[in-house]
Order: structure tokens, then C-alpha cells, then sequence
């Protein structure tokens, strides 16, 4: 796992956090008011509390799919450069979902039924004015379904070690925590500063293009790497061919000189006679 992958999912947390204020804005609000009797500073630890368990569900589902990719993927990848290109593949994927493609929705519609399975359990963590209730509200909270998380668990699967995997998904929850814990106005202003640009999207476009890079850049470069070695090996075999060519023409020399000396010895010879 390289540090450019984290910072991937770090802004794909950030960026795609207004998509996660939109599904879990209602969970956030009810959390809020189950504490409002307690006192503001307990409040902010107790926020805290619930945002570490939802970030360890993270990072737990992250070691899953990082399992799943070592005991699937790698076997049958070694030795080539299929896990480059399916790393470029799911980073293209992924960028097209930012960018709004509705690739991931039906898996969403399946998550949901999971959720609502989960309901019983969801209303026993209420009212949230304890630390081992909030932190289960959290660790239930990560089970949400959500488009933008399975998409981050793509990448947690392509990272090929379960322990990267864990890492992929908690720095993805980090990023998009600053939205969830922000206040009214603070919310406001990010989700319309992030609109106003369209950061989402140009991260999507960013993640796009990193994907196809990852694929093509070596490839062409290899191509091209292989043409130059091509370019070489003609440059020698020119250069071998006029040293030979050069060798010819000294050995013709002396042999002219030897025949030259010959046939003044021979000529000596008879002057003497």
C-alpha cells in the first residue's frame, strides 16, 4: 500500500461527505437528541465515542475485504501485472461513481435489508447518554449501507493485506467526520463551498485519471522502453559493422606493405647476384 492510496481515501471521505450527510443526516440527528440532557462536554466525548466505534466498523469491514483479497486475488497474481490493473480498474470504477454513476445502488437496496435487520438492536443503544451506548450506536453505525463506503471497500480489497485494508477504510472514515461533527452553519458552508466547485466530482475525475495512469503509464513506457532497446541494438550492430569494415581495410594495408617489402628483397637479391 502506497501513501498515494490513502490520501485517496482520505479525500474520497472528504469530498464524498455531503453523500454521507444526505444518508446518515437523520442518524445524526437522532443521536443528538437522545442527548440532550447530558452536558456539553460529556456531549463532545460522547460524539467522539460514537465516531471511533463507526470508524472501527470501518476498519474492521476493511480487514475483511483486505482477507478476501489475499486469499482470492493474490493467488492468482503473482509473477504478473494483474494487480496493477485491477487497481487502476477499481480506481476508475470508483471515480465514476463520484462522478455519479449509479453503479453501486443495488448493492445499497441490499445493505438496507441488512440494516433493517439490525433495527431491534439499534433501539436498545438509545438514549446515547453512556459511553458503551454511544460506542455501539458507532459500531452499528458502520454497517449503514452506503455507495460511497463499498466503494472504498474496493480499493480495500485490491490492497491485497488485510492490515492495509483496515488502514484504507479507518483514514476513509477520518475524512469524512469533519461534515458529521460540524455544526448547522459549518455544514452549510462546506456542503456549498464542495457543491460551488464541484469537488466531489473533480476528485471523482482525479481518481478516474490516477486509475487509467496506473494502467496505461507503464505499459507505454514499457513500449517505449522496448523501441529504445531496439534503436540500440541497430546502433550496435552498425557500429560492430564498421569496425569490421575498418579491420578489413588495415588488414588489406599490411598485407600490401608485406608485398611491397617482398618484392624489394627480391630485387636486392638479384642486384647482388
Amino acid at each position: 500500500m502506497t501513501t498515494a492510496l490513502l490520501v485517496a481515501a482520505l479525500l474520497m471521505g472528504f469530498f464524498g461527505s455531503p453523500h454521507c450527510l444526505g444518508m446518515c443526516g437523520g442518524l445524526v440527528t437522532a443521536f443528538g437528541l437522545s442527548m440532550k440532557d447530558v452536558s456539553p462536554a460529556k456531549r463532545r466525548a460522547l460524539v467522539a465515542t460514537y465516531h471511533f466505534g463507526r470508524l472501527t466498523s470501518y476498519a474492521f469491514l476493511g480487514l475483511i475485504a483486505g482477507l478476501l483479497g489475499t486469499a482470492v486475488l493474490q493467488p492468482l497474481m503473482q509473477g504478473n501485472s494483474a494487480p496493477r490493473i485491477l487497481l487502476g480498474l477499481v480506481l476508475v470504477f470508483v471515480g465514476m461513481t463520484m462522478l455519479g454513476a449509479p453503479f453501486l445502488k443495488r448493492l445499497e437496496r441490499f445493505g438496507m435489508r441488512f440494516w433493517q435487520y439490525l433495527s431491534p438492536i439499534r433501539q436498545k443503544v438509545f438514549p446515547l447518554n453512556t459511553f458503551p451506548r454511544a460506542l455501539s450506536a458507532g459500531l452499528l453505525w458502520g454497517f449503514l449501507p452506503c455507495g460511497l463506503v463499498y466503494g472504498a471497500l474496493l480499493i480495500a480489497v485490491v490492497a491485497h493485506n488485510p492490515l492495509s485494508g483496515a488502514a484504507l477504510m479507518f483514514v476513509f472514515g477520518l475524512g469524512t467526520v469533519p461534515m458529521l461533527v460540524a455544526t448547522h452553519e459549518t455544514v452549510g458552508w462546506l456542503r456549498d463551498k464542495i457543491g460551488r466547485f464541484r469537488l466531489r466530482q473533480l476528485n471523482g475525475a482525479v481518481m478516474v485519471l490516477s486509475g487509467l495512469a496506473v494502467v496505461f503509464v507503464p505499459i507505454a513506457m514499457s513500449s517505449m522502453h522496448g523501441d529504445h532497446g531496439g534503436s540500440h541494438s541497430m546502433g550496435m550492430a552498425h557500429g560492430d559493422t564498421m569496425m569490421m569494415t575498418d579491420t578489413d581495410n588495415t588488414t588489406h594495408h599490411d598485407m600490401s606493405q608485406m608485398d611491397h617489402s617482398m618484392h624489394n628483397m627480391n630485387n636486392d637479391s638479384e642486384t647482388m647476384e
